[in-house]
Order: C-alpha cells, then structure tokens, then sequence
C-alpha cells in the first residue's frame, strides 16, 4: 500500500478480523503452570499471592514446606514470624479457603 492512499475495502476487512492481541503474561502463566510441580505445596505457592491480598501482614513471609498439614512459612524478619504466628488461626482458614479444602492445620513460622 502506498503512501496517501486509502486501504482497501478487503484489506479492512482482514484488519477487522483479527483478535485483540493478548498479554504475554496470560501465555507465560499457562507455560509455567504445566512446569510447576503438581503437589500440596506448589499448591499453597500459587495460592500465596490470593492471601497476602486479603492478609497483607502474610506478605512478610513466603510458603517453603507442607508436610502432613503443617505448613513451614519462611519470614522476612523475627519480627513478621511473629506477627504471623498471631494470625495464625485467621492465615490458615484464609489459605484453606482458597484452596478450597483443609490442606494446612498447623504453621511453623522461621526468619531467614
């Protein structure tokens, strides 16, 4: 098409056809779904963003073990492990209710 000149009536058509074009992040969290690991505390992993938006305060720690329901929260500081551990009760039926069963019944909170 050169310059000045008008599109054609089938080249707006094609145009109109075409899909929006898509985020690469949407492609990216399909690709990297069917690389995570498919267990309990991959699970919790993906879950964890969900929680910190409801209990921010979880923000100051990050999931790195579920072994037969207790779940091990590494904190950012003492101080966050033992603002979590205050919040125990309230961060497990948060978590629990986003993964939508009784999969952590216990946290064991440590800073690193």
């Amino acid at each position: 098409m050169s310059a000045g000149r008008a599109p054609s009536a089938a080249h707006a058509a094609r145009l109109a056809h075409r899909r929006a074009p898509r985020a690469l992040s949407h492609a990216l969290e399909r690709f990297t779904e069917r690389l995570e690991p498919a267990t309990e505390l991959a699970r919790t992993q993906r879950a964890w963003p969900s929680v910190t938006r409801a209990l921010p305060a979880a923000a100051g720690g990050s999931p790195t073990a579920l072994r037969d329901g207790v779940l091990s929260i590494t904190c950012t500081s003492s101080v966050w492990a033992q603002e979590l551990q205050w919040m125990g009760d309230e961060l497990i039926a948060c978590l629990n209710g986003v993964l939508g069963e009784e999969a952590v019944r216990e946290l064991r909170l440590r800073s690193g």
